[in-house]
């Protein structure tokens, strides 16, 4: 599954959902999906099984590693790793935990089950497999275990961090009766061509200026109107917020001073250049003070950009 918030954050996340689109046919052995991230996070929740790889942003999968770590116990069981062709770090989802830094409080099954990833990464798969399965077994009869997973689990006693490690020490040898045997192998990773593909064809036709002002939409709008009546450009929307605010508002909108006016070419002209867009800044500062620009480019005949709510 690729998760993206594509259908809003059409440029960055819309980016790395066409990018997927473009590689999947590459790897004619795995069927691609697409989904939201909203029900990704979802999906995970009332049907996990349903997923064996996520490929998402940085954002993104740092907020559902956290929600799955949620669904088997907590940041404190949850191991990670970061591999590429050539280099493989390893760790813990959480993070350092100052505030029972010394206090003999720390689940260390997330450490352990990293450390069981990296031996596997290098090859030590017995060994592997004779530590997860002591971790497996301490869990299963839960009789000891650290303070975030014994309350939870009814008969449970509570202990440090240095007595549970002795508890899963005690267990190696053991195999759990819970769980199956699990199949595992190393990680391949192919190594990627960077050949770099021709740009798509591309047109520049508008530009949205991002601007801000203490004013209301309909004198705003009537001023920019004023201001690009001899231009090349044509003033199309004015939009705060995401929606349309002028010249015909798309609904009741709660303004900000965060303002952004689209303009776009004649149908009939040329691509714009540069200088069309500085006389369009020069245009706009008179009015209100500009923050910065966004190019609008229609790729192949297909736009590469979005429209604000309500926008023709």
């Amino acid at each position: 599954h690729c998760a993206t918030k594509a259908n809003i954050m059409k440029l960055s996340e819309g980016l790395m959902k066409c990018t997927f689109e473009d590689v999947a046919p590459e790897y004619p052995d795995i069927t691609p999906h697409h989904i939201i991230i909203d029900n990704c996070a979802h999906q995970l929740v009332i049907n996990p099984e349903q997923f064996e790889v996520i490929v998402t942003s940085n954002m993104n999968g740092d907020i559902i590693s956290d929600l799955t770590s949620g669904l088997v116990g907590g940041l404190g069981v949850a191991p990670s790793s970061s591999i590429s062709a050539t280099t493989a770090i390893f760790e813990p989802v959480h993070g350092s935990a100052p505030d029972i830094a010394g206090q003999d409080k720390a689940n260390p099954i997330a450490m352990i089950l990293t450390a069981v990833m990296l031996l596997r990464h290098v090859g030590q798969t017995e060994i592997a497999t004779t530590v997860e399965n002591a971790v497996l077994v301490t869990l299963e009869e839960g009789r000891t275990l650290t303070g975030d997973l014994a309350r939870r689990r009814a008969g449970a006693t509570a202990v440090g961090t240095e007595a549970f490690t002795d508890a899963i020490i005690a267990n190696l040898g053991r195999a759990p009766s819970a769980f199956g045997a699990r199949v595992t192998k190393k990680l391949q990773i192919p190594t990627v061509a960077c050949d770099l593909k021709p740009l798509r064809p591309r047109e520049l036709v508008g530009v949205d200026i991002f601007m801000e002002a203490r004013d209301t939409a309909d004198n705003l709008g009537k001023r920019l109107d004023a201001a690009f009546a001899d231009s090349l450009l044509t003033f199309k929307v004015l939009s705060n917020r995401g929606t349309v605010v002028y010249p015909v508002p798309a609904g009741q909108v709660d303004t900000v001073e965060c303002w952004t006016a689209r303009f776009m070419k004649p149908e009939s002209a040329d691509s714009l250049t540069d200088a069309d867009i500085v006389d369009a800044l020069q245009r706009v500062a008179k009015v209100a003070l500009w923050m910065h620009v966004e190019k609008l480019h229609v790729f192949d005949g297909v736009p590469g950009f979005s429209r604000a709510q309500g926008e023709d």
